[in-house]
């Protein structure tokens, strides 16, 4: 067990919910569901580790009864998956039972040991059909509980359900009352069956098929290589320059944040892999209104970002990734079993399927860095240029098996800019994802001070873009070898 935590006991926990069911899953549910069937079973690579601080001085009670409240409150977190013939069902319990194990920290910080615990709790698969999707555990110091630790599975909860969990924690364990969700994933499921849930599903088909008929089948068409034995590897960067630039051009520019990340992130995927055309799979949280936006639930899909770059400057690039972005949020909601049906269809039509294995996923809660470094005179180029000097990369992990082949992340600080990028060795090895992230870095930063034509963004960023054996061509959007 994690540094000197001592277990104390385990406590059951009784709760009785207002609603009980069974029904379809939702389209995020079913995004999700497909994952995990494309994984080992008892994989855990979609467990979430997450803790919260308990707040003011309560007794373990006091903790039980508001861990109690927020189960019976939230009908994801008694939530069971299963396969039955005629495809997957969620399982809502009215009632039931869970365990909360209980553990002294001693000196540990209990926050620390808790986040800790956490991690080891999400090392080991959920059995979906059987266990409620979430485990449990609270830390003491001195008896007094300070830190609660949790795992969840993805199939439960996306990284907004978590804020909207932390906010009801904070009441209740104030002992407030608080009104009744009006929205639960059963009613989610239910609206996208019929209506205007269906019409945008119907809307958002017509758009990934519309594009599907004319981006590259793959960013990665050239020869592979050897891999890593763990074939998947993440690495990070930390770079508050990063985040200094990225502030200062989006103002520059009136577009946000996020848009600057992913173009950024898309051109230096042009660059290296000599497509103009760039298409990449956006996780796009889908909570536009205010019945999803109090939800905790999954909701979270993949959108279509499609990126053709401009002849001109990386501000050209962003201005138009910024507005694409707007149309990839606009169709991320749709029954993910019919998109696959879908981009199998198109795949066929074009004689190649389409591989739609780069992602980006901007996980931050606000689309800013408001803890950063004072940077004097504000925005200067030199002040942000010079903070380069405290980034950081490091290697995060390795896997052997997961289904993309470039995926960003940012992650969420609040004062600095962490970057993540996992890749698959097989087509971009570790050097190459950490000359990726550098790159990211010293694009930015040079844009800020002066505006850097994309035919210039390989030899200023330190991209070596792949070289293809002299006997490949480019038909239309695709690169292909000799038959």
């Amino acid at each position: 067990m994690t540094g000197d935590l001592a277990w104390q006991r385990a406590e059951p926990v009784e709760f009785t919910g207002t609603r009980g069911g069974e029904a379809s899953l939702t389209w995020g549910q079913q995004a999700f569901w497909r994952l995990t069937r494309w994984l080992d079973d008892g994989d855990p690579y979609f467990n979430l580790p997450w803790s919260l601080p308990v707040y003011g001085r309560r007794d373990l009670g006091t903790v039980l009864l508001a861990l109690r409240r927020l189960v019976e409150r939230h009908e994801t977190l008694r939530t069971t998956y299963e396969e039955v013939h005629g495809g997957p069902v969620q399982r809502v319990a009215r009632e039931g039972r869970f365990t909360v194990e209980v553990f002294e920290g001693g000196d540990a910080r209990p926050l620390v040991a808790a986040r800790e615990l956490s991690a080891e709790l999400a090392a080991k698969g959920f059995d979906y059909a059987t266990e409620l999707p979430f485990r449990c555990a609270v830390v003491t110091r001195d008896g007094r509980p300070r830190a609660v630790a949790f795992a969840l599975t993805h199939l439960a909860v996306d990284g907004w359900s978590l804020n909207v969990l932390a906010t009801d924690w904070r009441s209740l364990l104030a002992g407030d009352e608080l009104p009744a969700p009006a929205w639960q994933p059963l009613d989610q499921a239910a609206f996208e069956r019929e209506g205007a849930g269906a019409a945008r599903g119907e809307r958002a088909f017509r758009h990934w098929r519309t594009v599907l008929g004319r981006v590259p089948r793959s960013l990665f068409d050239f020869p592979g290589e050897t891999p890593e034995e763990q074939r998947f590897v993440r690495v990070g960067m930390e770079s508050a320059a990063v985040a200094a630039a990225a502030e200062v051009l989006a103002e520059r520019w009136s577009v946000s944040t996020a848009s600057v990340l992913t173009t950024a992130s898309a051109v230096l995927l042009a660059t290296l892999t000599g497509h103009r055309e760039v298409a990449m799979q956006l996780i796009v949280a889908n909570r536009h209104g205010s019945q999803t936006e109090a939800m905790a639930g999954t909701v979270v899909q993949d959108g279509l970002f499609v990126l053709d770059l401009p002849e001109g400057t990386f501000a050209d690039a962003v201005r138009a990734g910024h507005g694409q972005a707007l149309t990839t949020y606009r169709h991320a909601q749709y029954d993910p079993f019919g998109m696959m049906a879908l981009r199998e269809e198109v795949g066929r039509e074009r004689g190649g399927a389409i591989d739609l294995s780069a992602y980006f996923n901007d996980t931050r809660t606000i689309g800013h860095w408001p803890d950063l470094p004072r940077v004097e005179p504000a925005g200067d180029p030199a002040a942000i240029a010079a903070l380069t000097e405290r980034t950081r990369t490091f290697f995060v992990g390795a896997w052997p098996k997961v289904d993309a082949t470039a995926f960003f992340a940012t992650g969420p600080a609040t004062n600095t800019c962490q970057l993540y990028l996992l890749t698959d060795t097989a087509r971009l090895p570790r050097s190459t994802a950490y000359a990726l992230l550098r790159g990211l870095e010293a694009l930015l930063v040079g844009s800020v001070a002066g505006e850097v034509p994309l035919d210039e963004v390989a030899e200023r960023c330190g991209i070596t873009p792949i070289e293809r054996p002299g006997d490949w061509v480019m038909t239309g959007p695709d690169w292909s070898g000799p038959s």
